[in-house]
């Protein structure tokens, strides 16, 4: 550590912990002691509800109890009385009586006069509270509060609510009343406001005293580093990233060429392998092409090997062009899979950037290698197209598709690093790889712009 940033720290940290410190206590003093009389007010608040309720449910009960101590069990005359009452009982906006049996069916509710007649014992508010069944287990205990939420008549919204359910037992019945919340949390809100007031009005304060005397100190020291250090700062940060991007970028290359190519070599190598010893477990005079085929197959691999060490670039696209490379693909994928493959193609030859043709040809191997693996499909159609000047290969087959998944846009496909390398292809040249899939068959769109063309001049001129 150098002398100037030795000093510069022996000036500022004895003054900044002094700061903090005293500003701490001071803070968490006036905070303890605002919170305690907020939690003294609103407890006095949510008593005064509770006495309340218990005065409007006294009045309820008043108002039926000559009615009901003189009813029978089953009389509907004197239970249609009461529902009157309970529902001539307003008091309010916000304020009415409800009542429910003790198997959950509405009896009276003055403010939704779609509840009467069914039954409401399962409903439950946003927080999962069932609302009605605790109601009536607190009317069957003999009576009691209960906080939920439910819909506010005068604002069309849900609040918070406190009511008191009593029961009425010889008629089953739950008779209660509530009260809403919201405007002691309002107030209740608007002192912890008052308080977030103060504390930010304590710090304002303390900043005002103290920082300009830390900055004057601190000032002096950024002028003569500030620069010098954000100069530095940026060209690591620069270099940093571009050679992290190089990596980057290098890494995903080859892995997409050791995936795309000598992958679906081997894995050709493979299947040519299997086809020789079924032909020799049968007896089939065959089995010498099949080996004949794999051998090929294996040069093949080691071609591609030498070719990736060299310049990772496929040469056939340049002396034979998109369409008959890809014509050559399908049929050897034909002749190993025996799946029917049909090709439209415009030609393409001279009018892609040799980037582009390697990507396509890499998208319509790996989809053809994917079908030949997991789509069970017995017909495959491709087509090169040209719509309104850009290029677009299409890959379809009517084989059992796959699943999906849920993720990010352009992500939302369950697949492998396969899926992933052609989607980063089209990228790369701007362009888009759509996939729709179902259990009757899958199709691939690869779309590129009119940027991969060589010539400003359309595909089928070039045809």
């Amino acid at each position: 550590m150098q002398l100037r940033h030795q000093i510069l720290i022996l000036a500022i940290v004895p003054l900044m912990l002094a700061i903090l410190s005293i500003t701490a206590l001071v803070t968490w003093q006036s905070t303890n002691l605002a919170r305690a009389s907020i939690a003294t007010f609103e407890r006095n608040m949510l008593q005064a509800k509770q006495d309340e309720l218990l005065n409007l449910t006294n009045l309820a009960l008043s108002a039926i109890n000559e009615i009901y101590v003189n009813a029978g069990p089953d009389d509907e005359q004197a239970k249609e009385q009461v529902r009157a009452i309970l529902t001539a009982l307003d008091y309010g906006e916000d304020g009415y009586f409800f009542a429910y049996d003790y198997d959950g069916y509405n009896i009276v509710h003055p403010r939704q006069t779609f509840r009467p007649g069914l039954n409401w014992m399962d409903l439950t508010d946003p927080d999962g509270d069932k609302v009605i069944y605790n109601l009536i287990e607190k009317a069957k205990q003999g009576g009691g509060l209960h906080y939920y939420k439910w819909d506010k008549p005068s604002e069309g919204v849900t609040a918070d609510k406190l009511s008191f359910a009593v029961g009425l037992d010889k008629w089953r019945w739950m008779l209660g009343t509530g009260v809403y919340l919201d405007d002691v949390y309002a107030q209740t809100a608007a002192a912890h406001e008052d308080l977030r007031n103060t504390i930010n009005s304590t710090f304002l304060t303390v900043v005002l005293i103290a920082v300009p005397a830390i900055l004057i100190v601190f000032a002096s020291w950024m002028f003569l580093n500030l620069h010098e250090r954000r100069l530095a700062d940026h060209k690591l940060k620069e270099l940093t990233q571009r050679i992290i991007d190089t990596q980057e970028e290098e890494r995903s290359r080859i892995a997409r060429e050791l995936h795309d190519g000598i992958s679906q070599i081997l894995i050709g190598v493979r299947y040519a392998i299997d086809l020789a010893r079924r032909k020799v477990h049968s007896g089939g005079d065959e089995a010498y092409d099949a080996i004949d085929k794999g051998a090929n197959a294996l040069n093949g691999a080691i071609k591609e090997v030498r070719r990736l060490s060299h310049d990772l670039r496929p040469g056939a696209l340049d002396d034979l062009g998109l369409s008959a490379a890809i014509e050559a693909l399908t049929n050897n994928f034909s002749e190993r899979t025996g799946i029917e493959v049909s090709l439209e193609t415009v030609a393409f030859k001279n009018v892609l950037l040799p980037e582009a043709k390697t990507a396509l040809y890499r998208v319509a191997q790996e989809a053809l290698n994917n079908i030949e693996r997991h789509a069970n499909a017995t017909a495959v159609s491709i087509r090169l197209l040209a719509p309104k000047g850009r290029v677009q290969m299409i890959v379809s087959d009517n084989g059992q598709g796959f699943n999906r998944r849920p993720g990010k846009k352009g992500e939302g496909l369950h697949g492998g690093m396969g899926l992933r390398n052609m989607q980063e292809r089209m990228a790369h040249f701007g362009g888009q790889m759509l996939v729709e899939t179902s259990g009757q068959g899958t199709t691939l769109r690869a779309t590129m712009p009119k940027s991969v063309l060589i010539k400003q001049q359309s595909v089928a001129d070039a045809a």
